[in-house]
């Protein structure tokens, strides 16, 4: 389970990441919000849904931290989460957070 240092420096680095991705004309439209679960943090994009006053929220990738390493994660069209299998486990978040960013395989942003 990740400590409530971990998690508050994890909060800052997501925060900084959110902030350098959405334009703040389009923050009220787009939203990039991450969730903890036990020793998982999960990305999810929360657009406009197509239906009028409704949202939806789209998981974007997933971070597992396992044996002191973050693991990334993608999720397929029937909602499961797979290793990226290229994507080397490293103790620093900041640098998955980094590659997830990138994304130059179209794992993650479409």
């Amino acid at each position: 389970m990740l400590d409530a240092f971990t998690k508050k420096k994890l909060e800052k680095v997501l925060d900084k990441f959110i902030d350098r991705q959405i334009p703040i004309h389009l923050r009220e439209e787009l939203m990039i919000k991450y969730k903890f679960r036990g020793d998982t943090l999960t990305l999810v994009q929360d657009r406009p849904s197509f239906v009028p006053g409704h949202r939806v929220e789209l998981p974007v990738a997933q971070f597992r931290f396992e044996d002191k390493l973050w693991k990334v994660y993608w999720k397929d069209s029937k909602d499961r989460w797979h290793l990226v299998e290229d994507i080397e486990p490293d103790e620093n978040f900041e640098k998955q957070l980094k590659i997830v960013e990138l994304d130059n395989r179209g794992l993650f942003w479409g």
